[in-house]
């Protein structure tokens, strides 16, 4: 036999014993569908060309719309960004997963749906934005951003270690994606991976190649961007989260964000210098003020998504030419709806349609029929639910939600829901929603705020006809018209409250302190009535090297709408370090020293408040301290005298991260870009609850 006849030969053989083995691992995972999640944050159905925006064009979440099904009636349990990540962990409403509002921590240890998969044999991956305080359980791999994270440069946490990461961050999620679909994911397995985007969040930070988007364009107004709230319950006028009155430099472009480097602070002066001297020579007032604020955070909100939209083809692109995308189902969605102008408004949180509602996109080869578009109610509740069944896991049999599986494939369950229940608990809080649940029917809403103002017991209703009234500019709940109506909603709302096992929606939130049920009192604190928390190392300092931390005394402290006073001696080795610390980039404080000088920060709500000393500190000891007064304005003081003030924000809730000493050792409150390990001396380190007085302060600074 020729040489070549016998290679030819035995690679033959080869072949035909070792195919099944090469082919065994591709069939076995091609047995069940992989599950692709694609989520983004605060993302709503007016900017999706799928749901006929008249404002932008999204092709490939359209795609996903042409090649699967388009759900028109998706709502959710909680409009808010945490609340809404732990029902659809657990497929369980914020009142039995533990989660109400922001700032919260999930209870990892209960049971979620990634759990589910991996002992039903898949194999899970979460990219991207997480937001809910603990690490991720139930994934072989995690990549996520701390807390919010920022639009640009985020330090992100990879399986537990920190990685600091350069670029933006739309853009590194998809690669970070596109990495764990190409050289991290098991062949073998079925995977779901969750896909999850920061953008569109607050604060609309375009990446430098979408900053020419719109250019020349006018963003189409919304009917209602001038509502006057009359035609509603007090708490529409009484809220914070308008064009018009609330939104911050920062949102609108006038100043840069603080930890861009110099290229991508080049490119953002580029992109709006010379509008913003326009505007200032422009001088505009009133109305015309407002239609411009909207056209700037418009235009950089839909940038954001057109960010979003390209990493999505980027992944499509992925699966189909690896062969993967007849066996991969594909979902989008978002955590709740949102306002692009409509009332006035920017941000969620109500029951309000646009809030209230989100996108539901699901591709399915073979199962889900192109093109296909449905009007049932369904809910972020039931997707738990749905990927349980699509990956055939075992379901527990106590979710709040239903699976999807029957929709998705043509059949509507006969027994399916005719009414939704939702529940918003964040008051006090960011943009003051007074807390609120409520019924929804296919035509009519009616919803209850038990709380009005800040302290004020509630006991106000809406009712809308949102048929004849789809914007939901008028009440009907005193038109004796609607009187049958209204009385058979109030009795489907307490069955759906009893049904889910909320039973008295009013009452305090278990283990959540800053809810103190409705009529509870804001606490504030006087200069005479200090409740001090502890006093480290009041007689021997401790001595840090720029990597060490000192252990507190306690681990937390509910500051939550509370007066606030820290400080301590210090003598520093170097030029900067965090003194102490609570919280993270969501809600906390920290007191630090940047350049030398000491730095006072705040968050409240993901929003950044800073107030710096001009000078930097002496040789030797200092002592360094800053408070939030009982008025929520922010001081900082050095040898007693005060360096800097600033109107500031009460923290509204209670931070999540723990107390640190030496380092911001969680997710950062400030804008740098490690822990910022303190090098040198502390002593005395003192945290109280209320304003320092003058006769504590004296004490305290003594000698060192």
């Amino acid at each position: 036999m020729k040489p070549i006849r016998r290679f030819v030969l035995i690679l033959a053989m080869l072949l035909a014993y070792s195919a099944p083995l090469l082919f065994a691992a591709d069939a076995k995972a091609a047995g069940r569908p992989n599950i692709v999640f694609i989520f983004t944050d605060d993302h709503c159905t007016q900017s999706l060309s799928a749901y006929g925006s008249k404002i932008n064009i999204t092709p490939h979440m359209d795609r996903i719309a042409k090649d699967g099904m388009r759900f028109d009636y998706c709502l959710v349990t909680n409009a808010l960004c945490g609340p809404s990540r732990a029902t659809i962990q657990t497929g369980k409403y914020s009142h039995a997963n533990g989660f109400y509002r922001n700032g919260n921590r999930f209870d990892g240890a209960q049971w979620t749906f990634p759990k589910a998969l991996q002992k039903a044999g898949y194999q899970t991956a979460v990219i991207g934005k997480w937001h809910l305080e603990s690490d991720p359980q139930g994934f072989d791999y995690w990549d996520i951003l701390i807390g919010q994270g920022p639009y640009y440069n985020p330090p992100m946490i990879q399986n537990g270690t920190r990685v600091q990461r350069t670029g933006y961050t739309t853009e590194i999620i998809t690669d970070l994606t596109l990495k764990w679909l190409k050289e991290q994911r098991a062949k073998d397995k079925p995977f779901m991976l969750m896909y999850q985007h920061k953008a569109p969040h607050r604060e609309w930070q375009p990446g430098p190649k979408y900053h020419a988007m719109f250019k020349d364009e006018k963003i189409p107004e919304p009917e209602t961007l001038f509502d006057d709230y009359e035609g509603r319950a007090s708490p529409a006028r009484k809220q914070d989260m308008t064009i018009e009155k609330t939104m911050t430099a920062l949102d609108l472009k006038l100043v840069p964000p603080r930890n861009l480097n110099e290229e991508q602070l080049k490119a953002w002066h580029e992109a709006y210098d010379a509008e913003n001297e326009a505007l200032k020579k422009a001088n505009l007032t009133g109305k015309d003020l407002v239609r411009w604020r909207y056209q700037r955070y418009a235009k950089d909100y839909l940038k954001c998504v057109a960010a979003v939209d390209d990493g999505i083809g980027e992944v499509m692109g992925y699966l189909k030419a690896a062969g993967l995308e007849e066996n991969t189902i594909v979902i989008y969605t978002t955590d709740n709806g949102w306002y692009i102008g409509e009332h006035g408004w920017f941000d969620k949180r109500w029951m309000y349609e646009e809030s209230l509602r989100v996108p539901l996109l699901v591709k399915w080869p073979g199962t889900v029929k192109p093109g296909s578009v449905n009007k049932d109610m369904v809910s972020n509740v039931d997707f738990a639910a749905t990927m349980l069944e699509m990956a055939g896991a075992e379901n527990p049999g106590d979710l709040h939600g239903k699976s999807l599986v029957p929709i998705l494939k043509g059949n509507t369950p006969a027994d399916w829901r005719k009414t939704f229940y939702y529940h918003y608990y964040e008051f006090p809080g960011a943009h003051s929603v007074a807390k609120h649940y409520g019924v929804r029917s296919e035509r009519h809403k009616l919803i209850h705020y038990y709380t009005v103002g800040s302290g004020g017991v509630g006991g106000e209703w809406e009712l809308f006809d949102l048929e004849k009234d789809p914007d939901e500019m008028r009440s009907v709940y005193d038109d004796p018209n609607y009187d049958v109506i209204k009385t058979n909603l109030k009795v489907e709302l307490k069955r759906l409250q009893k049904e889910l096992g909320e039973t008295e929606p009013t009452k305090a939130v278990p283990g959540d302190p800053q809810q103190r049920g409705p009529g509870a009192a804001r606490r504030e604190f006087t200069p005479g009535k200090l409740e001090l928390q502890f006093a480290l190392h009041a007689d021997k300092p401790a001595a840090l090297d720029g990597k060490s931390t000192v252990k507190p005394p306690k681990d937390r402290v509910d500051l939550s709408q509370r007066a606030l006073s820290v400080g301590a001696w210090v003598k520093p080795a170097g030029n900067g370090g965090v003194i102490i610390a609570q919280g993270g980039a969501t809600y906390g404080f920290s007191l630090y020293l940047k350049d030398g000088k000491p730095v006072f920060a705040i968050r409240e709500n993901d929003e950044l408040i800073e107030i710096k000393g001009k000078d930097a500190l002496p040789a030797g000891w200092s002592h360094v301290a800053a408070y939030i007064d009982k008025d929520e304005s922010l001081h900082l003081l050095v040898a007693g005298a005060e360096v800097a003030t600033g109107k500031g924000k009460g923290i509204t809730s209670a931070p999540a991260d723990n107390i640190s000493i030496g380092a911001d050792t969680g997710s950062f409150v400030g804008e740098y870009p490690d822990a910022n390990h303190f090098k040198g001396e502390l002593r005395d380190v003192r945290y109280y609850l209320g304003v320092v007085d003058a006769k504590t302060l004296k004490e305290w600074i003594g000698k060192p």
